[in-house]
């Protein structure tokens, strides 16, 4: 991390981190890596560092058909007052892991928490996993989630026409990919695409890599390692639906709001494919967040995580990305006392 600062209240959830997390995934055995995505983890370590919100949402579970087989979709919508009317926004979300790790207790509390705040009820896809399932079957899996959901969305009470996609670095990049699916295949029309430091070009040749390759929560070794998992041979990663940025055509695409941090191995990936976007007439914008780190989403007692939230809000209720920023502290502050603010 070198000079780069991190407030206490990070290094403590850093530390709680760690003692759920999987380890070094590059040295885990396959066994350990299919315990850790069945595990319930530890229940009160994981409530103090997920902070899961459950007690004002409705969950669904679904069984997904894909080609092959199927899959699993949890639903996450928020209870409502019965005064309030008019059909929410569709999140579809595509969680992290580098294609290989999918937990989805703790998915389940990122679009729990998510849910709540922004008011937008949850599709979280359990897709199928690397090495397993190797590219680019977990993105089909993602796309005919996608699909489905689409077909879906009027029994659910939600604006067909609100459909968006979210992700966080290897959900963002499947993410990304679904959305270019959907332009190439003529697919339902996505409203949005919302990145959390996405995986954009896999050859991992940016600045950020080099400068933040033993980020606390993502290191240049672990994102080679996945890479390594996810294709199927070495040329793979030159593919547009693997590597989004080198996609020759960024035009036609929705509009795009990425997210990322400043001590973040994936920071470049972000900020170059939102201006890839941007010059191809694509509305994008890339928010970075300061002395913060890869992941930073996970957590709710993060200042930064507010920032998302309310960035999210404005931009599923309609206000275009060009006028997005993070909040100042004065903002802040107003929003704690009135959190409505935040709810779509």
């Amino acid at each position: 991390m070198g000079e780069h600062e991190m407030s206490s209240k990070l290094k403590k959830i850093l530390v709680k981190r760690k003692a759920l997390g999987i380890g070094d995934v590059t040295a885990a055995s396959k066994e350990d890596i299919q315990s850790y995505n069945r595990s319930e983890f530890k229940q009160s370590l994981f409530k103090r560092l997920y902070r899961p919100k459950t007690d004002n949402i409705f969950t669904r579970t679904f069984i997904i058909p894909v080609t092959d087989g199927a899959i699993t979709g949890y639903l996450f919508e928020k209870v409502k007052d019965k005064s309030i009317t008019g059909q929410n926004s569709l999140i579809v979300f595509f969680h992290d892991g580098g294609w290989m790790l999918g937990n989805m207790r703790k998915c389940a509390a990122v679009c729990s928490n998510i849910c709540n705040t922004t008011g937008a009820t949850i599709l979280a896809v359990d897709y199928r996993l690397a090495p397993q399932f190797k590219f680019p079957i977990p993105l089909e899996d993602c796309y005919q989630a996608f699909l489905w959901a689409a077909q879906g969305a009027r029994y659910w009470k939600v604006d067909p026409d609100k459909i968006y996609v979210m992700g966080n670095c290897a959900g963002g990049n499947l993410a990304a990919s679904v959305s270019r699916l959907a332009r190439d295949r003529k697919g339902p029309k996505i409203a949005g695409q919302i990145l959390f430091s996405p995986m954009t070009d896999g050859r991992l040749r940016t600045q950020s890599y080099e400068e933040y390759s033993d980020c606390p929560t993502l290191t240049r070794k672990t994102m080679s390692f996945y890479i390594q998992n996810y294709s199927r041979e070495p040329k793979d990663i030159l593919d547009p639906l693997f590597s989004p940025l080198l996609a020759k055509d960024h035009s036609r695409l929705p509009e795009t709001l990425i997210i990322c941090a400043d001590n973040d191995p994936l920071q470049d990936d972000s900020i170059l494919y939102a201006q890839a976007l941007a010059s191809a007439d694509t509305p994008a914008k890339c928010l970075v967040c300061k002395n913060t780190v890869h992941s930073f989403i996970d957590f709710p007692a993060l200042e930064e995580w507010k920032d998302c939230m309310y960035a999210i809000s404005t931009f599923i209720g309609g206000r275009s990305v060009g006028g997005l920023e993070l909040l100042t502290k004065e903002e802040r502050k107003k929003m704690d006392r009135r959190p409505q603010l935040v709810v779509q």
